[in-house]
């Protein structure tokens, strides 16, 4: 009796493990609480942003997609505004940055992170999960909710061969008909054969394992 109750006790413990394991997000674009993607806004969206004027909004058009936040950092540096008007778009309009593999340089970019977080991203690298990166940020910003305004520009990279159609649904611009198509895709072989597929603005978002 004694050892079956045990087994039962051991069955419960594993099912309840696998429940909470799959309840929490994985690797995914993070909730955005205000911030847009700069490769999917239209022109007309970037106008109204405090800062670009209607002629910035359309070089920004003409350069996209922009692979990093450095490189549309540099773009508005070149038309003309100052590094601290620039620093005033990004809670409105920016580029994710990978947490697995972001620079100093794109760090130092999200609005808040500041020099603190050019050391304690990389320290908890690999990212997973953001039940992961709201308990081990929020330990330096004052709990989750804090980690969440900065990791809604941020993102963690999905596997494009095996990620669920929700993961999949947190790509800016995605929707059902997109996420058919990436599916239809699979298997990808590298890196290359998914930015064929994808372009350059969403493939950024996946490794192919």
């Amino acid at each position: 009796m004694k050892r079956y109750m045990r087994t039962i006790g051991v069955v419960c413990g594993a099912f309840a493990l696998l429940v909470l394991t799959a309840a929490v997000p994985a690797a995914q674009v993070a909730k955005s609480l205000g911030v847009k993607d700069v490769n999917t806004m239209t022109e007309a969206e970037l106008a109204a942003v405090p800062g670009l004027t209607p002629a910035i909004a359309k070089a920004i058009v003409g350069k996209r997609p922009f692979a990093s936040i450095t490189e549309f950092n540099a773009l508005l540096l070149a038309q003309g505004l100052t590094a601290e008007q620039a620093m005033a778009v990004y809670p409105k309009a920016f580029v994710h940055i990978n947490l697995n593999t972001a620079t100093p340089e794109e760090i130092l970019l999200v609005p808040g992170a500041g020099r603190r977080m050019v050391r304690e991203f990389p320290e908890y690298r690999p990212w997973r999960n953001w039940a992961q990166f709201d308990r081990e940020i929020g330990k330096y910003v004052g709990g989750a909710e804090n980690a969440q305004k900065l990791g809604q520009y941020t993102f963690i990279p999905m596997n494009a061969n095996t990620a669920a159609d929700a993961d999949l649904m947190t790509v800016p611009g995605a929707n059902q008909a997109w996420v058919d198509k990436l599916k239809k895709g699979r298997p990808y072989k590298s890196a290359a054969d998914l930015e064929k597929a994808l372009g350059r603005g969403q493939a950024r978002f996946f490794v192919v394992e």
